[in-house]
């Protein structure tokens, strides 16, 4: 475990809340420095993820032997789970509130497309965003997953080339000709390859730890996000986070052990799918009692906070034990007839 990259989502998470509190109390329209740098800048958080998505899968599969099946379900039931609930959760509040939330609209169709990862127009006429609108992201996730463990159909040492050739097919032509979704023809999914790369220095002992030398990376990396819109995705933001995400690997020796980070870490994927259910019911509240917005964002975050805790706990580890083993006594029952069928 790299205890660096634990650090790195749960920022990556936070500035990714701070963009959503400046998008739905603001509208974007934010004053002063800081407020202008999270509206127009914070979304570089999830480009942060990919590129760390991409390093942590490729660690966490090279040299080893996995079926396409078993890396496919793993991921399935780490995503799935917490993600459903959530939509769901944001289903039943569009249900009840939509027409105090604006440009939100519910529809059922919408509703089976958003659990099944598949990239629709959203019924309040913003674009391809699922239900619950974070969700986005991990049509990317849930996309680059299959592509990646299709991939371990051929043997290891074509894996990465298979992987690359198969986003460049999607994105590149199939996305361009319109067979697939216009969705994939973004990109930012090429981040995911960033993240590779990075794996592959890192498995090579080519990132070498120390301080000053990532930090000038960081302040070189923070200056290009400063000065670069997302007009050109990957060059604009995808580098300078995959530089983030190198400098955070070099300083690794100054997170290492620290259980704090860890568990912010860990909690990052339930604070991303639970930070807009509670950034909006925070705006209603403000907005029918008249409440200052920082002072109503000031008690969202300890919300936040609490409600990824018990999220992680319950929902991602627990659910995750639960269904892993509950699938693997599955397979044992449907193996053992089988293996007496061979022995009679």
């Amino acid at each position: 475990m790299l205890y660096s990259l634990q650090a790195l989502r749960a920022f990556a998470a936070w500035v990714v809340v701070c963009h959503h509190f400046m998008q739905i109390f603001f509208d974007f329209n934010a004053k002063g420095p800081v407020g202008r740098l999270l509206a127009e800048r914070g979304a570089v958080g999830v480009d942060i993820f990919f590129v760390i998505s991409g390093l942590v899968i490729y660690l966490s599969t090279r040299d080893k032997e996995i079926a396409p099946r078993e890396f496919l379900l793993n991921r399935a039931l780490r995503i799935v789970p917490a993600y459903w609930f959530y939509t769901l959760l944001m289903a039943l509040l569009l249900l009840v509130a939509s027409r105090w939330m604006p440009h939100q609209v519910f529809e059922w169709q919408h509703l089976v497309l958003s659990l099944l990862f598949v990239p629709a127009e959203n019924p309040g006429g913003y674009g391809l965003y699922p239900t619950l609108n974070v969700g986005w992201t991990l049509n990317f996730e849930m996309f680059f997953y299959l592509l990646f463990g299709l991939a371990f159909l051929v043997r290891q040492r074509h894996h990465l080339v298979l992987v690359t050739a198969a986003l460049l097919l999607v994105s590149e032509v199939l996305g361009r000709l319109g067979v697939l979704s216009r969705f994939y023809n973004n990109d930012i999914i090429y981040e995911f390859l960033l993240g590779i790369g990075l794996g592959v220095l890192y498995r090579r002992g080519l990132i070498r730890e120390g301080l000053w030398l990532p930090l000038a990376v960081l302040a070189a990396a923070g200056f290009a996000l400063y000065q670069l819109d997302a007009s050109q995705r990957l060059l604009h933001w995808g580098l300078p986070s995959a530089m983030v995400v190198l400098a955070f690997i070099a300083l690794e020796p100054y997170f290492r052990g620290n259980r704090v980070l860890k568990a912010l870490g860990d909690c990052s994927y339930s604070v991303y799918l639970t930070h807009v259910l509670v950034l909006w019911g925070g705006w209603f509240i403000s907005q029918r009692l008249r409440l200052n917005p920082y002072l109503v964002f000031a008690f969202c975050v300890p919300s936040i906070g609490l409600m990824s805790w018990f999220s992680y706990q319950w929902l991602e580890r627990g659910l995750y034990r639960r269904l892993k083993a509950w699938f693997g006594a599955r397979g044992i029952r449907q193996a053992q007839p089988a293996l007496s069928r061979v022995n009679y």
